[in-house]
């Protein structure tokens, strides 16, 4: 009788390996970081401002790359990807930086569906998809028909977020999404987060962690002088 076999573990979706990221003069911004995510997983990064957190999510999205150890995202080394394979690695990803980056000569919804349209969909529904992240954001349909600056922070972050899923990412990445909001604009965002993650989608947010309790399923990274203490 052949022996029962356990399956195989699947992979991290994010795996950093003795990471380290130099910048110019020598200074280290990460030091020798190794920590894995998995899918469904939510992870929070808390330290101080400088600490390290946005080269984190930078790296993750390849918009830096490590100077020294490895950074494999989806199965895919970072450093190692060429032509085209990186801005479709990008795309596949939901990214909210800290500097929103939505563009007020167009709507919204037109803002919401830029991802859909650079990954192929047609106009009709990649609106179509744009309506329904906002939906799932919680932003009114009439949202959708006004430019970004006539919006609260609040509701900024919320089309940036709805940007970022439009694509029905596995994994998010979202630097410092909680900064310029208050205790009960943080709170909701934090929740979307988590419905996110009961869903099965893999989220790592850089967080001060003052505006807002941490939520109780996420898994925190504490990184301190580019050092990831626990």
């Amino acid at each position: 009788m052949t022996p029962a076999t356990s399956p195989a573990r699947p992979h991290p979706l994010v795996s950093f390996d003795h990471v380290t990221k130099l910048y110019d003069g020598g200074r280290a911004a990460l030091n020798d970081a190794t920590f894995t995510l998995n899918r469904g997983e939510f992870v929070l990064l808390t330290g101080p401002s400088g600490a390290g957190k946005s080269t984190i999510v930078r790296l993750a999205c390849g918009l830096e790359m490590p100077t020294s150890g490895q950074v494999m995202v989806a199965g895919e080394d970072i450093a190692r990807m060429r032509g085209p394979a990186l801005p479709f690695l990008r795309r596949s990803l939901g990214v909210v930086l800290q500097n929103l980056m939505l563009l007020n000569d167009r709507s919204v919804l037109d803002n919401v569906a830029l991802p859909a349209l650079a990954a192929g969909l047609s106009h009709t529904e990649a609106r179509q998809r744009a309506q329904a992240a906002l939906a799932r954001v919680a932003l009114p349909p009439d949202v959708g028909r006004v430019r970004p600056d006539a919006l609260s922070g609040g509701e900024q972050q919320r089309v940036a977020l709805a940007r970022a899923i439009v694509n029905r990412p596995a994994l998010v990445l979202a630097d410092e999404p909680t900064a310029h909001l208050d205790e009960t604009g943080a709170l909701h965002l934090l929740q979307l987060l988590e419905q996110f993650v009961v869903a099965g989608v893999a989220v790592m947010m850089a967080t001060h962690g003052e505006a807002a309790p941490l939520p109780a399923r996420a898994r925190v990274l504490h990184i301190e002088s580019g050092r990831i203490l626990r």
